[in-house]
């Protein structure tokens, strides 16, 4: 076996600026996310329409992802990932206006323009692996997946000191977290846009021109890469599924709004903080391997946030385990795509994997609403669990014709 070859410079100073960048905007991230069904259900006066933030943010997010990583592909990853963060500011800037006016239209769209922070956040992983080594792919995009840690567990808790710094500037409480998300994205952008020279994907003049657009990505989307994309959607959409509600079940049985944002923090711990072990895992175990234990892991958190009742440290540990399955799939998944993939066809497959990864999303929130309100919490994470086995039957079945070809 050969020793791993050193890591080049460029992709050193490539990873250590995405991880300021996600740090920066993994608070903006945490702090939107934990109150954007809540802030829905205020304006509204339903618990029917607080699934609906967590669906214009994921359906904002697949909106912008095919323009930026075609815009990557011709221009690079600077002015791509400079957007996506421009546009999650402006977008919460909307949604702060809207909770003033107490106007759901404005609130949605102002949510559907901040997934393109979401759009930035996910291709910031791949960015990392643009110069990276073959057998190193795992670990670069699980450091800067790692890195959103800090601030996404921070943003979270936010919705205290933000309901405080609401009323200092006369907005609604739950809009105060949505300024600190407004904040947190424009530096994220100005600091992508400043420091991330020389770009990780710009190519020499005479490579061959990469493919751009959903139309372009559709031929590669089969064998290994389908899998891998099929492995990421589906633990997004579990996950997506079982956390939009989570708030509104939590509120429904008596828990504080500073509870509810302490289980928010520790499930997106859950999702990043072991992240570098879920990619030196994929590197050295292998990437089936690893979404295999992902998915376990996701039918043990539905188990346990299904039967939770009125337990609030049911349901933390239930979501804390929901983010750890979610991080072993998705990012197992993430190496074995860009391994699967020419370099010079990545990021436009990959912009199809995270519009599809998206779409997966927003279809678990919508429908998550949609079940609650019909049978409960515990028959979504009944639902939940059973999208786990088709996951598990292409990796299975991969890995048979792998074995079935040596």
């Amino acid at each position: 076996m050969s020793e791993p070859r050193s890591v080049d410079p460029l992709q050193r100073r490539v990873v250590l600026v995405l991880v300021l960048v996600q740090v920066v905007g993994g608070v903006g991230n945490g702090a939107g996310l934990a109150v954007g069904s809540l802030l829905l259900k205020d304006i509204s006066g339903s618990s029917g329409w607080a699934g609906m933030a967590v669906v214009m943010l994921t359906l904002g997010a697949a909106a912008f992802t095919i323009p930026l990583s075609s815009l990557a592909a011709r221009a690079g990853r600077r002015p791509a990932l400079t957007l996506g963060w421009v546009a999650g500011a402006l977008g919460a800037a909307i949604t702060v206006a809207a909770a003033s006016l107490e106007s759901l239209p404005l609130a949605l769209a102002g949510l559907g323009l901040f997934g393109g922070s979401t759009a930035a956040n996910l291709q910031s992983r791949f960015a990392a692996t643009d110069r990276a080594q073959p057998e190193q792919i795992g670990r670069s995009l699980s450091i800067v997946v790692w890195s959103t840690t800090l601030g996404a567990v921070i943003g979270p808790n936010l919705t205290g000191p933000g309901a405080s710094f609401a009323d200092l500037v006369g907005v609604p409480d739950l809009a105060g977290p949505m300024i600190f998300s407004a904040v947190g994205f424009g530096i994220a952008g100005l600091l992508t846009f400043v420091l991330l020279r020389p770009d990780p994907l710009v190519r020499s003049a005479d490579a061959a021109p990469a493919p751009r657009g959903l139309r372009a990505a559709l031929p590669y989307a089969r064998g290994r890469t389908l899998t891998a994309m099929w492995a990421i959607a589906s633990s997004h959409a579990v996950m997506v599924a079982v956390m939009a509600l989570t708030p509104v079940h939590m509120e429904d049985h008596g828990a504080a709004l500073e509870v509810i944002g302490l289980t928010i923090s520790l499930h997106i711990a859950g999702m990043f903080a072991l992240s570098p072990l879920m990619g030196w895992l994929s590197d050295t175990w292998g990437a089936d391997r690893t979404i295999l234990l992902g998915q376990s892991i996701l039918v043990v958190a539905a188990c346990v946030a299904g039967t939770s009742g009125s337990s609030q440290v049911q349901i933390t540990i239930g979501l804390t385990l929901l983010g750890i399955g979610w991080s072993a799939s998705v990012i197992a998944g993430a190496a074995k795509l860009t391994n699967s993939l020419e370099v010079s066809t990545r990021p436009v497959v990959q912009g199809l994997s995270d519009l599809t990864m998206n779409l997966a999303g927003a279809f678990g929130g919508l429908l998550a609403g949609l079940v609650v309100a019909v049978s409960g919490f515990g028959t979504l994470n009944v639902a939940a669990a059973v999208l786990t086995i088709p996951v598990v039957l292409l990796v299975l079945s991969g890995r048979r014709v792998a074995a079935g070809a040596v």
